[in-house]
């Protein structure tokens, strides 16, 4: 889009917005202005996004603090840039706002679960289809972007159902408001076991009576009574055997002041929970206590050095990081301790061993920058974190604490 039409919607929209008696045609319109005007600067994002990746190793952070926004949306906006950097024509009709950042975002994701040669393939096709999208909703696009996708993967010989099961995933956060959300997408065979298993415990648990919990929207209702159900068929409380006995890590930081005579204890979950719950929770929990100073482990149980006996670290020393870390190690990363991989400082295929002290937590985004990027990380006595990026960018930690993070 050239500069003249910019300003001559951005005129448009501050033109009906100043105009209290606008007609439905002149609000419709510069509704439309709006939308054009963020598809414009949708492209502009991305291609800035993607060029400061260029630029900077550490990208994310810098379009996170600038925008406001998490680092996983940033990396969405750069996500989108390489999209739009292999299919030239989708990048022009987002400039010149033909179609929406959301077309753009349905491509990207119906990407993602291809092969490298697959979506060479699929870009390609959709080059075609930029014309049509712009007729199409997104929730439309994405349609044919999936079938577009399928119909590549089955020129692999791969049947449908494999293809379902390997597509099968599921991701858990937790929201603003303290809430743990879960996301899943199952093949058929798989989805017919957990919604008969789920359809019965509702029925089971719910046929006499509802709890008080319960919304008076019907179908509110019914979503909380299969979120209730789920839950305890995840513990193992519905039909036959015992509920599931968790494991909780107390971590006992020496470093930090003692209450009333007694070290002060965090209990590193994903979620908050009122102290009287966690409680209860703990007292029919297996506890385990790990003892941490000044980024060091004083104590944890279990096998903390295997050596070269094995590439994948045990949940002895898992647990004992978890004392540690609260996210991934990588400066101003949130992702959450429990989504990352040990990583071994000296890399394993040079020798390192698979000890606590070469193990550090990093989300899969920076596992792959670390082996793939360039990124160098070294570990200091009390895990202080040195980080040299390709552009010999260094930046230092001192130790990690889970109050700071």
């Amino acid at each position: 889009m050239l500069i003249e039409g910019v300003i001559e919607r951005a005129e448009r929209v501050m033109s009906v917005r100043a105009d209290s008696s606008a007609s439905t045609d002149s609000l419709i319109s510069a509704m439309r202005s709006v939308a054009e005007l963020r598809s414009f600067l949708a492209a502009a994002e991305a291609d800035l996004a993607l060029r400061l990746r260029v630029a900077s190793s550490f990208a994310e952070p810098e379009i996170a603090a600038v925008s406001g926004e998490s680092l996983s949306a940033a990396s969405r906006v750069i996500e989108r840039g390489e999209t739009l950097a292999v299919v030239a024509g989708l990048a022009e009709a987002l400039d010149d706002a033909r179609l929406t950042a959301g077309h753009v975002d349905a491509v990207t994701r119906g990407a993602k679960s291809l092969e490298p040669s697959e979506r060479d393939a699929l870009f390609g096709r959709i080059e075609g289809l930029v014309e049509e999208a712009g007729g199409l909703s997104v929730a439309e696009f994405a349609r044919r972007v999936r079938r577009e996708a399928d119909e590549v993967r089955a020129d692999d010989g791969m049947g449908r159902l494999e293809r379902q099961r390997r597509a099968t995933s599921m991701s858990t956060w937790t929201d603003d408001e303290g809430m743990w959300n879960v996301r899943g997408r199952f093949d058929p065979v798989t989805a017919l076991s957990v919604s008969s298993a789920l359809e019965r415990a509702v029925e089971a648990l719910f046929a006499e009576a509802v709890p008080e919990s319960c919304p008076s929207d019907p179908i509110e209702k019914q979503k909380h009574l299969r979120a209730l159900a789920f839950g305890r068929l995840v513990e193992g409380g519905v039909g036959s055997g015992r509920p599931g006995r968790p494991e909780f890590v107390a971590v006992i930081d020496a470093d930090a002041p003692a209450v009333a005579g007694a070290a002060t204890v965090e209990w590193p979950i994903p979620i908050e929970v009122p102290q009287r719950v966690l409680a209860s929770l703990v007292a029919d929990a297996d506890v385990t206590t790990v003892v941490v100073r000044n980024g060091v482990v004083l104590h944890a149980p279990g096998n903390l050095d295997l050596g070269r006996a094995t590439r994948l670290a045990n949940r002895a020393q898992r647990r004992a990081l978890r004392g540690l870390y609260a996210t991934c190690a990588i400066p101003g990363c949130s992702t959450g301790f429990d989504r990352c991989k040990l990583h071994h400082v000296v890399w394993w295929r040079n020798g390192g061993a698979t000890d606590l002290d070469n193990l550090l937590p990093v989300c899969s985004r920076h596992h792959h920058a670390i082996h793939d990027g360039g990124w160098n990380v070294q570990l200091g006595p009390n895990r202080e974190l040195t980080l040299t990026l390709p552009d010999g960018t260094v930046r230092n930690t001192g130790p990690p604490s889970r109050r700071a993070a």
